[in-house]
């Protein structure tokens, strides 16, 4: 039997997590009191039952000590069960944003407190079951479609996973910086396609503009180096516990070289390793105010 538990922050995507895994033939339970976790494994695993996929959702909403649910799970593995932990997580900034757009109060907050408190309460209560989490995905730039590629990725197709999720973000150096940035990259050496009439209006996502920056040898030179490094990387920052890298490339307005190019290493880091990775270009459509 297999048997996850999806914890996490709230506003991490937990419930969506569990939606998800319940369309992939999962039995799924939301929220059972911690006192019934060790009953509920008991009976799950009774081979009359025929179930062979099951989903525990817990978070700190049952108002009991979250120190008994990691003791709790801590000793059913002892007991030989195979206990998979997935931990949902979010920026704080984010987590505050989706708070703020739906208008909730945060389970952890009484009324009159501020979101941020409650953020920062829960975290401090989860933060020993997060150590023990054999998974733990940042849903702070995964779209709803991403999210499940990576579920699949998990527990469906069972591949490898060591949590570290890669963004790769192509931005414009003229509008600033991404500010969660972790490695930035400025190919503003290559030539420009918007000084080219019929590429100016084009982006590094149409094939014309595509072609021509990648005509030049140190455009591949450049992507053989990035991959080279970030294959030397990867693996030390998954050691020290990271769990989300962002990737920025840059040109001078975010359209042409830096979208070609991370679209590039997008395609050849996809399915390398056993990373998750995902792909955005912040300033491609940018008009101006």
């Amino acid at each position: 039997m297999r048997f996850v538990v999806i914890t996490g922050m709230s506003g991490g995507g937990k419930s969506t997590a569990l939606k998800m895994l319940e369309d992939a033939g999962y039995y799924c339970v939301d929220n059972l009191p911690v006192s019934l976790i060790d009953k509920f494994v008991q009976l799950c695993a009774m081979p009359e039952n025929n179930i062979t996929k099951v989903v525990l959702g817990l978070d700190a909403r049952a108002g009991e000590s979250f120190a008994g649910t990691t003791r709790i799970i801590a000793d059913l593995r002892k007991q030989g069960h195979t206990i998979e932990i997935l931990f949902m997580d979010a920026s704080e900034a984010v987590l505050i944003k989706r708070y703020k757009e739906t208008r909730r109060l945060h389970p952890l907050n009484s009324e009159g407190d501020r979101i941020e408190d409650g953020v920062r309460r829960e975290r401090e209560v989860l933060k020993e079951i997060k150590k023990m989490a054999d998974y733990v995905i940042d849903t702070s730039t995964l779209l709803t479609r991403e999210l499940k590629e990576e579920l699949d990725r998990i527990f469906v197709k069972d591949k490898d996973y060591n949590s570290l999720m890669i963004n790769v973000i192509s931005f414009g150096f003229k509008h600033g910086i991404p500010a969660d940035a972790d490695l930035v990259f400025d190919v503003r050496f290559l030539p420009n396609p918007f000084y080219i009439d019929e590429l100016k209006t084009q982006t590094g996502n149409d094939k014309a503009v595509q072609d021509y920056v990648m005509s030049f040898a140190e455009s591949e030179t450049f992507l053989a180096k990035l991959s080279d490094m970030l294959e030397f990387l990867l693996p030390n920052y998954v050691k020290e516990g990271k769990y989300r890298l962002v990737v920025a490339i840059g040109c001078t307005g975010g359209k042409h070289r830096s979208v070609t190019l991370a679209n590039e290493l997008y395609k050849r880091m996809k399915d390398q390793g056993n990373y998750g990775i995902t792909i955005h270009h912040r300033d491609v459509d940018y008009r101006g105010k």
